[in-house]
């Protein structure tokens, strides 16, 4: 008896290749989005935007396969029950912006995820979205970095004052 393989449908093909682009950014968290309706996933979709991120409903069949040979593969073990895909080169916005969507009534629920590679649970996901914005980090860094060089300017002009009003008494002694 002969065997027919079949070969995929063509829109399947190209769902798993669109998949496969969104998988190459180098964070991507799962959540199970049954809590929101159209108009809170609507809410989500463009405030993940403004951070730069993508929201995506996947099946997860198709998830499995456009993950092969991704670092998004450890991924698709679990996979159980509706699935969507957040994916974006900013994990801690992302995180963020999932942690306010996950409060509430209607309410999405974080599965896991992969930011650079390492494999990250629920905790680690909501540790992620405590962390200052980039630009704070920035701000912190300079800061930190502005602080020594602003205390040694002031020391100096303090240095150089004392020896002004020194010179001026010096100056003033032998003028009378």
């Amino acid at each position: 008896m002969p065997t027919f393989e079949r070969t995929p449908r063509p829109e399947k093909v190209a769902a798993v290749e669109e998949l496969q682009e969104m998988l190459k950014s180098s964070t991507v968290i799962l959540t199970d989005y049954q809590g929101l309706d159209v108009k809170g996933l609507s809410k989500l979709r463009t405030k993940l935007r403004e951070s730069g991120s993508g929201y995506k409903v996947v099946k997860n069949t198709l998830f499995v396969r456009a993950s092969e040979g991704t670092p998004s593969k450890p991924l698709s073990d679990g996979l159980a029950g509706p699935t969507a895909m957040v994916y974006t080169d900013d994990p801690v916005g992302a995180a963020k912006t999932l942690q306010e969507f996950s409060k509430g009534p209607k309410a999405i629920k974080l599965k896991m995820g992969v930011v650079d590679g390492a494999v990250v649970d629920v905790k680690q996901l909501e540790a992620l979205s405590k962390i200052p914005p980039k630009e704070q980090l920035y701000a912190m860094v300079v800061g930190g970095l502005q602080s020594p060089i602003t205390g040694l300017v002031g020391t100096m002009q303090q240095m150089i004052s004392g020896l002004v009003f020194t010179l001026q008494g010096v100056a003033d002694k032998k003028a009378a």
